[in-house]
């Protein structure tokens, strides 16, 4: 993770607290010979991507924003990622977050200020699957330390909530390679994470129809479509 200066981060947080949302969502009109014409809501495949899973705004804020995931969308306790930055800062080791960014210490500390109960395990997926709640995970992808969640574990594959790429599914040998086996777990509410772990309507595909994505409205109403193949599955 690299280093911007803390100071700028909080500034900027300030000035973006007081300016509009921008909306990344739209309507398209689309043209029919007999219905006159359709308004179909459409949204970005970023927007997508990041429905249910917390953007990073900073190349160092994964953190934070891994945890405005885990509360705001398996624990339903919506908090944005800067007002997790801002408090994980101010309660923190100011000096070493400048030099090395926020620490799990740093989220369990926060967890426990908000009346959570949190602490980190070493713990296998099969383990993790068994158990039924998201975690964060501290992940090495090509020598970039990256915090994200785990949403879910089936047999083959792991689904992320990725603060800087959204959610994604990758295969279970593949994030073994990232992972060292450390999860920080939520020890509370665990009836609230039971019912968020493993969403169906989080995971992009069907049990074997792995990497298949289904399509946006606009897509199924484009003629273009009927001109690919048809072999099915």
């Amino acid at each position: 993770m690299q280093r911007h200066t803390i100071g700028t981060v909080l500034l900027v947080l300030a000035m973006l607290q007081s300016a509009p949302t921008p909306v990344m969502a739209g309507r398209v009109l689309v043209p029919g010979a007999f219905l006159g014409g359709i308004n179909v809501p459409v949204a970005s495949m970023k927007e997508l991507r990041f429905k249910r899973t917390v953007q990073q705004q900073y190349d160092f804020s994964c953190g934070s924003a891994a945890l405005a995931t885990l509360l705001t969308y398996h624990y339903d306790d919506r908090v944005s990622e800067d007002e997790v930055f801002v408090a994980m800062f101010d309660h923190g080791d100011k000096e070493k977050i400048r030099r090395e960014g926020f620490s799990l210490l740093d989220m369990k500390m926060y967890l426990e200020r908000r009346g959570y109960q949190a602490d980190g395990y070493r713990i296998g997926l099969e383990k993790l699957e068994k158990v039924g709640i998201p975690a964060i995970a501290l992940v090495n992808i090509r020598g970039y330390r990256h915090f994200i969640v785990v949403k879910g574990v089936t047999k083959q594959m792991v689904l992320l909530g990725d603060p800087a790429q959204g959610a994604r599914t990758v295969p279970r040998e593949e994030f073994e390679r990232w992972w060292n086996g450390l999860a920080f777990l939520v020890r509370s509410k665990k009836d609230i994470a039971h019912r968020h772990f493993n969403d169906p309507g989080e995971w992009p595909a069907k049990s074997g129809r792995a990497g298949m994505e289904p399509l946006t409205a606009v897509q199924l109403l484009d003629p273009t479509l009927y001109l690919t193949s048809r072999r099915g599955f």
